[in-house]
C-alpha cells in the first residue's frame, strides 16, 4: 500500500471509542521500545515485523486521563504475515494526505503531521525587492518544481496585498505538486486563499484557538520552552526553534546549540524544524538531534 498508512479504530468499550489510531500499545517494564513495537504489532495485527526496518519517527509527551505518558512513534518499512484485526478492530488502509486529523485520536495528530512533513523547510530571503514580483514568482515557481513540498512565504517589506497576490498566482503549480504554502502572520489572507500560516512568535502568545482548519498548515516560530508549550496548545501542525547557531537575524540572539535544541525538542509533542544557520547539509544532525529536519533562508535559495 504504497503511500498509506494503517489505522485502527478504538472499539466501543475504550476511551475515545470510535475514533481512528496507529495501532500499538503499552510497553512492559522489561522491554525496549522496539521489542513492544514488536511484540503488540504481532498481538494486534498477525504480523511479523523486520527490526533492520524500524526507525524512530516522534516521541510524544501526553496527558491521559491525568496520567502522564510517552507515545513512541516507529516507521515499520517491512513485515511478514497478513495484517489481520486480532482483538476485532476495525482496520483500513489510508493514503497520507486523505486522513483526516480531527478523526484521530489527539495524541496520534502530531504523529500523522510527522509522517507527511517533509525534512526541508526553506523560508524566503527578506531582501527580495518588491519591484521584482515577476522575477520572484518565477524563483519560488522554480523551487516548488524541483519538489520543494512545503515553503513559507516571507516577505516583510512587501505590502499585504503584494503578497496575497504572489501567493495566489502560485497556487496552480501548488496544486499541481501537491505542495503546501504557509503566509508568515497573515491568519487572514491564509483563509482567503486555503493556505497555511506560519505564527510568528508574539503573534503565537495571543492565541487561544488554532487560527486555521485541520486540513491547512498551522506553523509557529518558537525561541523556548514556554512558546514551545503554546505551539502545543494551540494543536500547530509543526514548529521551527530558533537560533541553533549565531545568524545574522536576529544578531543579538543567543543561540541555544544542538544540546539545549534537543533538550526543549523532546519536551514538545509537535515535529521541530531546527533553524537558524542551517541547511539540507547539517539534515542528518539535526534528525539526530530529534528534529523533523531543517528550515532555512540562504541555504535554500
Amino acid at each position: 500500500m504504497q503511500g498509506c498508512v494503517l489505522l485502527a479504530q478504538r472499539r466501543p468499550e475504550q476511551h475515545l471509542a470510535g475514533m481512528w489510531e496507529f495501532p500499538g500499545g503499552k510497553k512492559q517494564p522489561h522491554e525496549t521500545a522496539l521489542q513492544a513495537l514488536t511484540r503488540e504489532l504481532d498481538e494486534e495485527l498477525g504480523i511479523k515485523i523486520e527490526p533492520s526496518s524500524c526507525q524512530p519517527l516522534l516521541r510524544v509527551p501526553w496527558i491521559d486521563g491525568g496520567q502522564p505518558l510517552c507515545l513512541d512513534s516507529w516507521r515499520v518499512g517491512r513485515w511478514q504475515g497478513k495484517v489481520r484485526p486480532m482483538e476485532n478492530q476495525a482496520l483500513q488502509w489510508s493514503h497520507l494526505q486523505e486522513v483526516n486529523p480531527a478523526s484521530l485520536i489527539p495524541a496520534d495528530r502530531s504523529i500523522l503531521q510527522a509522517l507527511r512533513l517533509p525534512p526541508c523547510y526553506p523560508i524566503t530571503p527578506d531582501q527580495w525587492p518588491t519591484n521584482a514580483a515577476e522575477t520572484v514568482f518565477q524563483k519560488i515557481r522554480k523551487t516548488i518544481e524541483q519538489d520543494a513540498t512545503l515553503l513559507q512565504l516571507r516577505l516583510p517589506n512587501w505590502p499585504v496585498t503584494a503578497v496575497r497576490d504572489l501567493a495566489a498566482r502560485l497556487l496552480p503549480t501548488l496544486h499541481k505538486k501537491q505542495s503546501q504554502l504557509l503566509l508568515n502572520a497573515d491568519i487572514a489572507g491564509a483563509r482567503q486563499l486555503g493556505v497555511g500560516v506560519h505564527l510568528q512568535a508574539k503573534q503565537l502568545m495571543t492565541l487561544n484557538a488554532r487560527p486555521l482548519a485541520w486540513n491547512l498548515p498551522v506553523a509557529a516560530s518558537c525561541h523556548n520552552a514556554k512558546q514551545l508549550e503554546q505551539a502545543v496548545h494551540l494543536r500547530a501542525d509543526f514548529a521551527p526553534l530558533s537560533p541553533l547557531m549565531a545568524t545574522r537575524s536576529p544578531p543579538q540572539a543567543t543561540p541555544l546549540g544542538w544540546a539545549n535544541f534537543r533538550l526543549l525538542a523532546e519536551t514538545a509533542s509537535i515535529p521541530i524544524y531546527a533553524l537558524g544557520g542551517l541547511g539540507p547539509n547539517q539534515l542528518k544532525i539535526a534528525q539526530q538531534a530529534g528534529a523533523q529536519g531543517v528550515a532555512g533562508i540562504s541555504a535554500f535559495w
